[in-house]
């Protein structure tokens, strides 16, 4: 397989729009295609977005042999039926996070891609956005020593609508911090230690207004370096600018602290001083999520956000909601 990929979008809502935009820079590698369960719906997608073909039918779009790949952009609860059949019809797949409703979906999946051969890639962005490079990089260099503490914070007034599926904890898979802050959890598990253990612990829940799920969780881990560490996510919280807030590293050299969206790093440690800007261009990592997708499929290699490390985040995930919940 060489050239560009035909990659088709099953679901055409929210999160398709973002990642069209970002696939529209990327035309050197991949063209898009747009299925939902209304025609109408489809090919207004691939008016907007330039794509090439649109499809009525889910089972249609993994049919067409002129699909190399698919993108699973529905809600949580569908991920893991579609993903078993686009494995089966032989494409490759880049699923939604959070993927899969629980470890032995992930199992499941594996075995399947294994059996079928193809490039299962789980969208965790955050994995390549230059705030998660950079941090891991400055964390390799040892730029603030023996790491102590890590501090992370994800705080915004962000409510749904009442008509928003996000509120139906049966197809969003859980609350806000599942659908989320798993994202969130899994930077806090990317940067070099690996997170062995966590415990959640939850604020008693708001159920008034539209939105009406669960939308806080505070998390404490320890890492296999030694280090101890939290998440402290909100969606009900205010916070400047609806949503900037600080994050830190504590070492025992030093202090990295950081804008948790990426705009900003600032290290002190061995070495002085220094502002660093990790970059703007591709803020949320997408477009190179994409390039390590397409590279994988084509070089027939493992993408750098693998199956495996997104069940690590999901066991971690389950260790949280057994105990948050006692």
């Amino acid at each position: 397989m060489s050239g560009q990929l035909n990659i088709a979008f099953l679901g055409c809502g929210f999160i398709t729009r973002v990642h069209s935009r970002y696939l529209k820079r990327l035309r050197d590698v991949a063209i898009p295609s747009y299925a939902s369960r209304t025609l109408a719906k489809a090919e207004s997608y691939r008016v907007r977005y330039g794509g090439v073909k649109s499809y009525g039918d889910y089972r249609v779009a993994l049919e067409d042999p002129a699909v190399d790949a698919v993108v699973i952009a529905v809600p949580p609860r569908f991920h893991l039926d579609l993903t078993l059949q686009a494995l089966s019809a032989g494409k490759h797949v880049l699923v939604e996070k959070p993927a899969y409703l629980s470890l032995t979906d992930y199992e499941q999946v594996r075995e399947a891609r294994d059996r079928a051969g193809r490039v299962v890639l789980v969208g965790e962005n955050d994995h390549y956005k230059p705030l998660a490079v950079c941090l891991r990089r400055l964390l390799k260099k040892g730029l603030i020593g023996e790491m102590v503490f890590a501090y992370f914070t994800t705080l915004a007034q962000k409510f749904k609508t009442a008509d928003d599926w996000r509120n139906d904890e049966v197809i969003a898979g859980g609350d806000a911090f599942f659908e989320e802050g798993i994202h969130w959890l899994h930077l806090a598990n990317s940067l070099g230690p690996t997170i062995t253990s966590a415990q959640g612990y939850r604020p008693i829940p708001a159920r008034h207004g539209t939105d009406t799920r669960m939308k806080s969780m505070l998390v404490a881990f320890r890492y296999d370096n030694g280090a101890v560490g939290s998440l402290a996510y909100s969606r009900e919280v205010p916070s400047l600018l609806r949503g900037v807030r600080l994050s830190k590293l504590f070492g025992r050299d030093g202090i990295i602290t950081f804008e948790s969206n990426g705009s900003f790093v600032l290290v002190r440690g061995r070495n002085g001083q220094k502002l660093l800007f990790p970059g703007v261009r591709d803020m949320r990592g997408y477009q190179a999520m994409y390039r390590d997708f397409v590279h994988a499929i084509h070089e027939k290699q493992t993408p750098a956000m693998t199956l495996e490390l997104a069940m690590a985040d999901q066991c971690l995930m389950e260790q949280i909601y057994s105990t948050a919940d006692r």
